[in-house]
């Protein structure tokens, strides 16, 4: 996706100096991490914080790599002050769900840039739907199917609720890239009208559940 902007890169450092530090300090880490008790007892800054914390490398790793393939296409698309935006605001809209979905969950507990990489992610698919993705890094799938896909398997996921991965905040993540994108690029109406709409039918269906205790 040609050079790294400095912003990406800043992203990147600071969130491996956190993840790094939470690695090799269990304190740390239980301070700043996504946990529904500590979150109701006061502790708000985890909503926040728990978005420069990952579980090991290879977490860190999967999302800071993501971050790196889609970050330019937002930065050349919508400016660097609208992408540091995206990518704060869909951080916080992903763990915002969370909580949403598990707040009489006292155990619940999450970490990870997970929402804001897929915030990034879907504003990218939303500037640029018929760009083309690797599903398994080698399959070529264009980017607005691999979009509506995810949301669905998401949806399949936090219905499930047999794994580990926080699919709530990838969906509120993904909300976040998807909403933000057209406040700053009004202009995606007009220019990418259907697939603002084909974008929207997943989360229309996921509040739908939700209203009718399905989810």
């Amino acid at each position: 996706m040609g050079e790294l902007n400095l912003v990406t890169l800043a992203i990147i450092g600071i969130t491996a100096v956190i993840s790094f530090k939470g690695f090799n300090d269990e304190n740390f880490f239980n301070k700043y991490k996504f946990n529904i008790a500590n979150i109701k007892s006061g502790a708000y800054h985890q909503i926040f914080t728990s978005g420069f914390l990952h579980v090991d490398i290879s977490h860190l790793l999967v999302n800071m790599l993501t971050l790196y393939f889609f970050a330019n296409v937002v930065i050349y698309g919508l400016g660097t002050t609208a992408f540091v935006v995206v990518y704060l605001g869909s951080l916080l809209l992903g763990n915002f769900l969370s909580y949403y979905f598990h707040k009489n969950d006292y155990s619940y507990t999450a970490v990870g840039a997970s929402g804001a990489v897929m915030g990034i992610l879907y504003s990218a698919i939303l500037l640029q739907p018929d760009m083309m993705l690797g599903l398994f890094f080698f399959i070529p799938i264009p980017a607005y199917i691999f979009g509506i896909g995810y949301l669905f398997y998401t949806i399949y996921g936090m219905k499930r609720r047999r794994d580990n991965i926080g699919h709530d905040a990838h969906f509120g993540g993904a909300m976040g890239g998807y909403f933000i994108t057209m406040i700053f690029a009004p202009w995606v109406f007009t220019e990418h009208l259907l697939m603002v709409v084909l974008l929207a039918l997943p989360i229309l269906i996921l509040f739908y559940l939700q209203r009718t205790g399905k989810i």
